[in-house]
């Protein structure tokens, strides 16, 4: 080995702890070039690029030959990073009520390529699973492209460590199905590389908005959102989900905010979650719901049509009263320094921003001294992106190590 390989090799391997960090920072977009990179890591900046030139050789993310500097700047211009669009990808795989869809999704949260999604969830949590599998083995196989593993969204509480799907209300799975250990099962009978993890989807979907979307930069991140049926919550802290000591926590759809409300699956009345989802909403505008499309989609085409309609105006801002109450009830227990608002609840912000702000600041302890910013999540498919956080998160943490790589 000559004196410069001698010399890289060792950058290297001092910087070989850096190669985790430096990736995420690559990743979520926090490190564009190289210089920010090396400031980032606190390393050198011969080491930085070792760490970055290792990266590439996994074929994790590119770096710009012919660097240039930025409009305006001064010094020496700087390497510009990003992720390789032609690496590797994780297999996202989500189910909700109205069906479930099966995507690969790259570094940097992109959505490489979906399959169609199927309207029709069997009561057999195997037959489901298995057919969004086979659908992303199908993209796999067409693609061409390595796999570093699969995630799974799942429209239920996950119980830790046992992987179990503890209340899927909304589908007719049994109570306590083993969605992990299937689905798992699934992926390897596919011949799918790579380590098979499941989460909660709005747990994912707000995974995936802190490091890609609405939720970048916030500390403590409240993420709360209806899609198909029901609602959903999750909450995370300093860059980690906080899932309790069981991964139940957030189970904020039972909250009650309307005690006289409508009778709940849980056996309660009046929870956030048949008060403030596409079905609350339909019935409110007094719109019967019919089989055609899911209720998300009946309840976002009647507010872009109908704006101005007296019951969807009600619908508005019944629904968004008795969301407010909940959030503000949030708020005061976690303070969190920003909320994002995911599914229908992202459509009620967008028609009326000012009342739900007014209503979480009148109901917060903390609202009239400081709001809490309240905003849209911006992904799509955002639980199908943070499915793929859970299987891109053994790279992040280790990438010689995950892609099976020794240093060159």
């Amino acid at each position: 080995m000559n004196g410069k390989a001698t010399t890289t090799r060792t950058r290297l391997d001092r910087g070989r702890n850096a190669l985790g960090p430096a990736l995420e920072l690559v990743h979520t977009g926090r490190a564009p070039t190289r210089a920010v990179l090396t400031a980032e890591l606190g390393v050198t900046r011969a080491t930085a690029g070792a760490v970055a030139a290792e990266l590439e050789a996994l074929g994790l993310i590119r770096v710009d030959s012919n660097p240039g500097a930025a409009a305006g700047s001064q010094g020496r211009p700087s390497h510009r990073l990003a992720v390789d669009e032609k690496g590797p990808v994780a297999l996202a795989a989500q189910v909700h009520a109205d069906g479930f869809r099966a995507a690969l999704v790259g570094l940097g949260g992109t959505i490489v390529a979906t399959a169609p999604g199927c309207v029709t969830v069997s009561a057999d949590p195997a037959q489901v699973l298995g057919a969004v599998v086979d659908a992303g083995a199908a993209l796999l196989a067409e693609s061409g492209r390595r796999c570093v593993g699969a995630g799974l969204a799942a429209p239920s509480a996950v119980a830790e460590p046992e992987g179990t799907a503890l209340n899927p209300l909304h589908l007719a799975w049994p109570a306590g199905a083993p969605v992990r250990e299937i689905f798992a099962e699934r992926v390897r009978a596919a011949g799918i590389e790579g380590p098979a993890f499941t989460g909660n989807d709005v747990n994912l979907a707000a995974l995936a908005e802190h490091r890609h979307g609405a939720g970048r930069g916030a500390r403590d991140l409240l993420c709360v959102a209806t899609g198909h049926r029901g609602v959903g919550g999750a909450l995370v802290l300093d860059g980690r989900l906080h899932t309790g000591s069981s991964g139940l926590a957030l189970e904020v759809g039972h909250l009650t905010v309307n005690p006289e409300g409508r009778p709940c699956h849980c056996g309660s009345r009046g929870c956030l979650d048949v008060e403030t989802d596409p079905l609350a909403f339909l019935t409110a505008a007094g719109r019967i719901p019919g089989p055609e499309v899911s209720l998300l989609q009946q309840s976002r085409d009647l507010l872009r049509t109908s704006p101005d309609d007296p019951g969807v105006r009600v619908a508005v801002g019944e629904l968004i009263d008795r969301l407010g109450l909940g959030l503000a009830g949030l708020v005061n227990i976690l303070n969190p320094d920003r909320i994002i608002l995911g599914g229908l609840h992202r459509e009620l912000l967008d028609a009326d921003p000012e009342r739900l702000r007014a209503v979480v600041a009148d109901r917060s302890l903390w609202g009239r001294s400081g709001g809490v910013p309240i905003l849209p999540c911006t992904l799509d498919h955002n639980s199908l992106v943070g499915a793929a956080e859970l299987a891109w998160q053994p790279v992040l943490d280790d990438p010689l190590a995950a892609l099976g790589r020794e240093p060159a």
